[in-house]
């Protein structure tokens, strides 16, 4: 697929801006208007005229230290969203992955469990007997990964830590023939050998259901912006996404976005005022240039991995108002001692270390919304799971969570679902 979109891009001249990273829109009147964007390359910061503008900026998985994410993911395009003034839905819903690789979160796909692996704690026990008696480990994925956690939380974890995935039974042949890719990252990241030893395996975020709110046509509520991908949030995914959806979200509405966003260029007049865009190109410089004259003695590097470790300790599978307090407190701490960073270096070459200091700027923003929109929830529901609200209340939670962006902290509103065929349901194992 990627073969072939590259292939589109040299058939019909199409000018890629490589190594570029955007640091806000321009917006005018409630119409979008460009972007501004810095480039990693040289330093500089431009503005951008556009008549239409797609946000696909994958999701924010690296806000927590335990992701099988890249470390790109951090949600820059939901971050300018915001704010721009646009409402981020439902961002207390992150889907966890129960068998990434411990310690590196590299993810064990669930084909490795299809073909017929086992889970297995520190006692020997296959322990989804317990939890899933019918589909074992074939349980959806949120079953399986609070099993697993529940398993180490109550001391039957491998040194406390993870439990094991069991390929051994499955045979040389079998390994070889049918999980060659999971061999090859267990041998590379793990060291181990899963034709003759069990595979560490843990729970760690993987998707973010929620994102920049849009409609079925990738709309937001600025004119000509649209949002697609594991940024956006129509809502195909609820509170839980299905493995393999994700395509659904770029394969289909990729072309939505895409495609809506043609018909509106063609029938718009770009009528963005000069003084506008110099307006916004020197809002921006004056905001890298904060960064190089910091005075303070804050490490972002250390501030991230603060914020990182806070989010996996507090506001993971498992979660209470308590922890949610305390998460939300921490991370308002946070960002008052961004306030306070140290200087950034000013060289302007690939300076990645300001590239960095952007991010965790931005992804400081969005684990406030994630865990405002947490606690607000207090209820469970599919992937949010809160210990003190074990059940799903639809009468008061059956509703989107939007978080508007204010200088103080976020503003929790709700919108209601739209049932259309199906009545939600317990699910029963």
């Amino acid at each position: 697929m990627l073969v072939t979109a590259y292939e589109q891009v040299l058939k019909r001249k199409i000018k890629v801006y490589e190594e570029w990273f955007v640091t806000s829109l321009i917006v005018e009147k409630g119409k979008v208007e460009g972007v501004v964007a810095l480039s990693i390359l040289t330093g500089e910061l431009e503005a951008f005229r556009a008549k239409a503008v797609i946000l696909a900026t994958g999701g924010a998985g690296w806000t927590y230290a335990k992701s099988t994410n890249s470390m790109i993911n951090t949600g820059g395009g939901m971050a300018i969203a915001y704010r721009a003034g646009i409402a981020l839905k439902d961002m207390e819903f992150v889907q966890f992955h129960p068998t990434a690789l411990y310690p590196t979160c590299v993810l064990i796909t669930e084909g490795a469990r299809g073909e017929g692996g086992y889970l297995v704690n520190s006692q020997g026990e296959r322990f989804m007997q317990r939890y899933a008696p019918k589909a074992l480990e074939l349980a959806p994925r949120d079953v399986v990964s609070r099993s697993i956690q529940k398993e180490i939380d109550e001391g039957r974890g491998v040194k406390s830590a993870y439990v094991h995935l069991d390929l051994r039974h499955l045979g040389k042949e079998k390994i070889l023939s049918r999980l060659p890719g999971i061999r090859d990252i267990a041998l590379d990241f793990a060291g181990v050998d899963p034709i003759k030893d069990p595979i560490p395996v843990q729970p760690a975020q993987h998707y973010t259901m929620g994102g920049v709110d849009c409609n079925a046509k990738c709309e937001t509520f600025i004119r000509g912006l649209y949002a697609a991908g594991e940024c956006a949030c129509v809502s195909v995914h609820g509170a839980n996404r299905l493995g393999g959806n994700s395509l659904l979200e770029t394969l289909v509405f990729g072309k939505i976005a895409g495609e809506q966003a043609g018909v509106y260029a063609k029938n718009t007049s770009s009528n963005g005022n000069e003084e506008n865009f110099q307006q916004a190109l020197k809002s921006e410089q004056d905001h890298i240039k904060h960064f190089f004259e910091g005075s303070g003695d804050e490490d972002p590097s250390l501030l991230r991995e603060e914020m990182r470790n806070v989010m996996v300790d507090k506001v993971f599978l498992f979660r209470t108002k308590q922890q949610l307090v305390e998460a939300f407190e921490k991370v308002r701490e946070l960002k008052k001692r961004f306030n306070r960073l140290r200087a950034i270096e000013s060289y302007r070459i690939c300076n990645l270390d300001l590239i960095r200091a952007i991010e965790l700027e931005d992804m400081l923003a969005l684990s406030e919304v994630i865990v405002a929109s947490a606690l607000n929830r207090e209820e469970s529901r599919g992937s949010h799971v809160r210990l003190d609200f074990p059940n799903r209340d639809d009468s008061h939670f059956l509703k989107h969570t939007l978080a508007y962006r204010t200088m103080d902290m976020p503003r929790i509103e709700y919108s209601e679902v739209k049932i259309i065929k199906f009545q939600p349901e317990e699910r029963k194992y």
